[in-house]
């Protein structure tokens, strides 16, 4: 994806800045601050903010900050004077008030085989907010005219960058060509808020519920990915009435601290430790732990989208929290409770929640109908052989209600 303003292009894809079509040099990290201000331009971004996404919540001086919000101005042509494309906004922080529009890279988006770009351009309806009951704005968005398919967050989401991502996209284009496709971003990531008082199970649960309210869904299709399955979970037995239909992509019973296996556990703290001490640096070894977990069948390109995705998406200090209440998900109880149909889907040789679990999730829920996918990765990418078996299933599957899902 690539940001156009004034004289200016930001390539995101190839992490360069352009002036009059001439690759004009930045450092990383004024680069990172200038994007995350594009991404971010509907609000004003504090310098906290700035100081836990680009430093990984490192102690940083104010006067950092500031270089490389001058950095940032000069690059682009603006001036602390002019502010014509980021702006001081006095003991607020910062705000980008170019008037930027999104490219979509062709190349990219030749391989997906979805709506043509203009018409999905059309079909996507921009980005929301809608209020939890403890206080926290929710991102989202809906996208497509078809009946209401509900994909519940999970690790770590954005929906502007998850839409042109092409780990995300080709998933999330195809689901909305045939359905209407509600996302959003989950506390403490994304679009959402950052700073928010809890991270429990149960504050995900409301908020699915009311991201749902919100948009006035009466019933509905639901998918879960990772721990966005236990999520779903909880919601549709604590709502049977609502949710016709239930997806599962990649879940699992119980989280790593749960199922009480020492050498997971000792991994799963290890991967804390490397969060604490990475997150936000230049140097990905801390994200690309996770990535490799996740996608290991993933091209460079790829790989280097999901790194970006996890530093720009949330705080070293939120990835930790979320990472540590995954370890206490057990919907054991629930899965017995399921009334809807569902359709478990999980790869063979997933290295981030391993096959097992996923057929213990299928056998857990009634009548449930499982699918094994030949694949090693997490989420399943659109070049990859198990990709078509991956779409065909949940199509039928969503489709086969001839009333709507």
């Amino acid at each position: 994806m690539s940001y156009v303003f004034g004289d200016c292009e930001i390539d995101c894809n190839r992490r360069e800045l352009r002036r009059t079509g001439v690759a004009t040099h930045v450092e990383p990290q004024v680069f990172d601050v200038l994007v995350y201000l594009v991404l971010h331009r509907d609000r004003v971004v504090s310098k906290d903010e700035l100081i836990q996404t680009i430093w990984g919540g490192r102690i940083v001086s104010e006067d950092t900050v500031t270089s490389r919000i001058s950095a940032a101005r000069r690059a682009v042509g603006d001036t602390g004077g002019q502010q014509q494309v980021i702006r001081t906004i006095s003991r607020r922080g910062f705000r980008f008030v170019g008037e930027a529009c999104e490219r979509a890279d062709d190349q990219a988006a030749s391989a997906i085989p979805a709506p043509a770009a203009d018409d999905m351009a059309n079909r996507r309806q921009g980005v929301t907010f809608c209020r939890t009951a403890d206080g926290v704005h929710l991102a989202m968005e809906a996208v497509g005219n078809g009946p209401p398919l509900v994909k519940t967050a999970n690790w770590l989401t954005h929906l502007e960058f998850d839409w042109h991502s092409p780990v995300w996209s080709p998933l999330f284009k195809r689901l909305a060509a045939q359905c209407r496709l509600v996302r959003y971003d989950q506390r403490g990531s994304g679009l959402s808020d950052w700073d928010v008082p809890n991270f429990a199970f149960e504050s995900y649960v409301h908020d699915l519920e009311t991201v749902v309210d919100s948009l006035g869904l009466d019933r509905f299709a639901l998918m879960g990915i990772s721990q966005g399955a236990a999520v779903s979970i909880a919601y549709a037995v604590r709502h049977p009435g609502r949710v016709s239909r239930l997806v599962l992509c990649g879940g699992f019973i119980q989280g790593w601290r749960r199922r009480g296996n020492a050498a997971e556990i000792a991994r799963a703290e290890a991967s804390i430790t490397l969060i604490r001490e990475g997150w936000g640096l230049d140097n990905p070894m801390s994200r690309q732990m996770f990535t490799s977990l996740i996608v290991p069948g993933a091209t460079l390109e790829e790989m280097q989208w999901f790194n970006d995705l996890q530093r720009i998406t949330s705080s070293a200090e939120n990835a930790i929290r979320l990472l540590r209440e995954i370890g206490e998900i057990d919907v054991t109880d629930l899965l017995p409770q399921l009334t809807a149909p569902v359709l478990v889907l999980h790869s063979r040789e997933d290295a981030r929640v391993p096959y097992a679990h996923g057929l213990a999730l299928a056998r857990a829920i009634p009548n449930a109908r499982f699918v094994a996918l030949e694949s090693k990765n997490h989420l399943i990418l659109s070049h990859e052989p198990a990709w078509p078996h991956f779409m065909r299933e949940i199509s039928a599957f969503l489709g086969g209600n001839s009333n709507g899902y």
